[in-house]
């Protein structure tokens, strides 16, 4: 009897040592423990304090490039935004003193990423984990740092020659630094509701507009959300297959042919500035097309227009040069632009 106690409390101790990963796959038989690399490939959030920050750097003029490749489409040229929320603008001069984002004080003040966050580090960690939209972590440190040198130089806060890195990043002094509190129901147990029952169903307003929405040509980025599957069922959610701004059917999308670039088109992100059919932020595909109907050179044109950039042919909005655009699949898509775009 105490040997087999003795063998039960060995087992037990051993038990105990093991990680919790290991004891849980040798309780239920599913899964394993983590791997170092795939911890590291998840452990990638930035804490206020700089913890998880990467080794590197970037200029507000390198960010200005980036942006305007990659970001301008969905923020605006400025930060003004193109139906997103505005990432600049509304910082007052007194704020970056006192810490405290006087913009927020009106009813309708500005929100946005300069009038909003308390710590610029938060503002690097979105942007390397999860932008740009169509392509998230796609931007390398370097790109990152560059990124968000040029968003705090577009609110104010930096100056245009300023060069951020893991060092600098947490010296920037954020015009609501001092604008956040934890005395309230969300960060503490007595803590004042931000929400009072008395005075909610007063004064209501009649109509209520939508100030920021995601476009609708950004809606099929990822797929079909109504038509994606997960393991345990259908991911439930909008018919999202639409390829024309402002068509709301809830048709699937329509067969594409063989010479249809539909992968490349949203791989490279072309479908952010250009509808099948109609403007977005640049002309349709249809109407390109329609434009270079006949022309000979058609294919050559365009495969070099879509790799080098270019402005005026359809007006002041400029087409940035697409750098990680391989010139084989700039020609695929010339190809079937010059054919009609079907």
């Amino acid at each position: 009897m105490f040997k087999s106690l003795s063998a039960l409390f060995t087992l037990a101790l051993m038990s105990a040592s093991l990680p919790a990963g290991a004891q849980q796959a040798a309780r239920y038989g599913l899964g394993r423990a983590p791997t170092p690399q795939e911890i590291a490939a998840w452990d990638i959030d930035v804490r206020p304090d700089g913890h998880g920050l990467k080794i590197g750097k970037g200029t507000v003029a390198q960010g200005q490039k980036i942006y305007d490749a990659q970001c301008a489409s969905c923020h605006g040229t400025f930060g003004e935004s193109n139906r997103y929320m505005p990432i600049a603008g509304g910082v007052r001069k007194d704020d970056l003193q006192t810490g405290r984002a006087s913009m927020l004080r009106q009813s309708d003040g500005l929100r946005t990423l300069g009038t909003k966050l308390n710590y610029a580090t938060t503002l690097w960690d979105y942007i390397f984990r999860a932008m740009p939209w169509t392509n998230p972590q796609s931007l390398s440190v370097d790109e990152t740092y560059a990124v968000t040198a040029y968003m705090l130089h577009l609110n104010e806060i930096v100056a245009g020659d300023y060069e951020l890195n893991e060092k600098t990043l947490l010296t920037v002094q954020m015009p609501n630094r001092n604008g956040f509190t934890t005395a309230h129901g969300l960060g503490r147990v007595n803590g004042r509701p931000d929400a009072q029952g008395s005075l909610c169903m007063k004064a209501c307003a009649k109509e209520v507009t939508i100030a920021s929405e995601m476009p609708e040509f950004a809606l099929n980025q990822n797929g079909n959300l109504a038509q994606q599957k997960r393991p345990l069922g259908p991911m439930r959610g909008i018919d999202t297959a639409r390829y024309d701004v402002g068509k709301t059917g809830t048709s699937t999308a329509p067969t594409a042919a063989a010479s249809h670039p539909s992968d490349l088109l949203t791989r490279h992100a072309c479908t952010s500035c250009h509808g099948m059919t109609s403007k977005i932020i640049g002309p349709g595909f249809n109407e390109i097309a329609a434009k270079y109907e006949g022309r000979a050179d058609a294919k050559v044109y365009l495969s070099k227009k879509m790799r080098e950039g270019g402005q005026g042919v359809w007006g002041a909005i400029p087409m940035p040069p697409q750098a990680g655009l391989k010139e084989n699949d700039a020609d695929t898509i010339a190809h079937w632009l010059a054919a009609g775009a079907k």
